[in-house]
């Protein structure tokens, strides 16, 4: 892979002597990545906090102060935080998008057709294009760092891989009958794609006129045309359009997904890989029926 290129207002990243390096990341999910091929060369922190709706969040002035002091700021791209050029017009940090070289999923509804699906991390398969880029970028920051970060770069991505494995095999033991996934919002593009699921959801994109009755009557027509057990919706988000769909055909609520934010320390995904075991688990649960 190409090295990534960093964009920036400036040429060079503001200096802190006697400090590490502050690399910034728009969301929790990412930042869990950046710390575990940072190899304790470099500071890294979320922009956002557990639990928020990355979308269409509205950065704060203390976001601004943090942005101001950063040395590199790590986005996903391919549109997820609509908020991040406005953002980046006010700071001097370079920045770097984790998404690139992607193979995306286009949306097909909602207004956003032919756009990229944004969610590329909740595939296993695309994570180590994500662990490479945050390796090049951290790497352009702080050269003298390179091995280290390479290393650890490998060494996570094999821990990727034993995920990856663990959700085949999870995912292999839903029966034909219930390989449809149907979601609130449609984050899990990719995860569907590599597990053969049929993906459903209420809206392509968390956005303000989500959950309408013709979005719900589309996926409660699915839902029983097809006798989906269980349908799911994520934690960063209002389940009542969910809700609805349960009442219309008797599907079951599965156990909440995650996506957009990891949660607190002692919460059930503390971090990226325990994310998508967690999801696996769930889904795996949810349309087996147990």
């Amino acid at each position: 892979m190409s090295a990534l290129v960093l964009s920036s207002c400036t040429t060079t990243p503001p200096e802190r002597p006697g400090d590490r390096p502050l690399v910034l990341t728009t969301f929790t999910v990412l930042a869990d990545m950046t710390e575990n091929v940072a190899a304790d060369r470099v500071d890294v922190a979320s922009l956002t906090r557990p639990g928020a709706e990355i979308h269409g969040y509205e950065p704060t002035p203390d976001d601004l102060v943090r942005g101001r002091d950063a040395d590199l700021i790590l986005e996903n791209g391919l549109g997820l935080e609509a908020w991040f050029a406005q953002f980046t017009e006010r700071v001097q940090a370079p920045t770097a998008v984790l998404a690139d070289g992607v193979e995306t999923i286009p949306i097909t509804s909602g207004g956003y057709e032919g756009e990229p699906n944004p969610h590329a991390w909740m595939s296993p398969a695309n994570a180590p294009i994500y662990v490479d880029n945050i390796r090049d970028a951290l790497t352009e920051l702080d050269p003298e760092g390179a091995d280290e970060f390479a290393e650890a770069a490998e060494a996570y991505k094999a821990e990727i891989a034993e995920v990856a494995d663990y959700l085949d095999t999870e995912l292999a033991e839903v029966p034909s009958s219930s390989r449809a996934l149907v979601t609130c919002e449609g984050a899990f593009s990719y995860l569907a794609r590599d597990a053969d699921l049929t993906e459903r959801y209420l809206w392509p994109v968390n956005a303000e006129r989500e959950g309408t009755p013709r979005q719900i009557a589309a996926v409660a027509d699915f839902v029983r045309d097809n006798d989906v057990p269980t349908v799911f919706c994520e934690s960063t988000v209002n389940d009542s359009a969910q809700r609805s769909v349960i009442r219309e055909t008797g599907a079951r609520m599965g156990e909440t997904l995650y996506v957009d934010s990891l949660s607190t320390a002692d919460g059930p995904v503390p971090t990226y890989l325990d994310l998508l075991r967690h999801d696996a688990e769930a889904i795996v649960d949810g349309l087996a029926g147990t």
